[in-house]
């Protein structure tokens, strides 16, 4: 259903699943374990596999906080976009690395939910992709004491919302990790 011309493919967004990142995440060991489970079998389907890194003052470019978490190991060949916001396409290459691969179906995980997820679901869907949300492989801090809700509720909360987003030509959706099904996604 994507609007995007030619572009039958799907890819698996990793989104800033770096030490730093999710050191203090909520259920941080099986969200991980669930993003390698689907790295497994997005790999195993001939499914791009498209990694995003947050840079910033907080997370400099190859300190320790900034590497993905070992749990997670990224191949040579699968892409790596570098950002410095919330939406891993504003001032990056990520649009250039999708469109080159005919990529118009984007699979999300990572961290953190209310925050990188959040901006990125709603910058692919306005870009005209397909945008699912692996809803129990994407975390967040508790930033309660600052009025947020728990994260298990803001976990819950964007999982609801997004199972039924959609727009002109574009759906969204929410699926779990042993739902996702990548054999279904490669096209003939």
């Amino acid at each position: 259903m994507t609007t995007l011309i030619d572009r039958p493919h799907t890819a698996l967004l990793v989104i800033d699943v770096q030490n730093g990142v999710v050191a203090h995440a909520y259920d941080r060991d099986r969200v991980v374990a669930n993003i390698a489970t689907l790295i497994d079998k997005a790999r195993a389907a001939g499914v791009e596999v498209v990694w995003v890194q947050h840079n910033s003052e907080e997370f400099p470019t190859g300190s320790e906080v900034w590497q993905y978490v070992p749990e997670l190991v990224r191949r040579d060949a699968e892409p790596l976009v570098q950002k410095a916001y919330g939406d891993s396409f504003e001032e990056t290459d990520l649009e250039q690395v999708l469109a080159a691969r005919g990529i118009g179906r984007l699979i999300v995980t990572g961290a953190q939910t209310d925050a990188c997820i959040r901006s990125t679901l709603h910058g692919a869907i306005a870009r005209g992709y397909d945008v699912t949300l692996v809803g129990d492989a994407h975390t967040t801090e508790d930033f309660s004491s600052y009025g947020a809700p728990t994260p298990d509720k803001v976990i819950a909360h964007t999982n609801l919302y997004w199972q039924y987003h959609r727009a002109p030509g574009r759906a969204g959706g929410t699926v779990d990790t042993a739902d996702v099904d990548f054999a279904a996604a490669v096209p003939a």
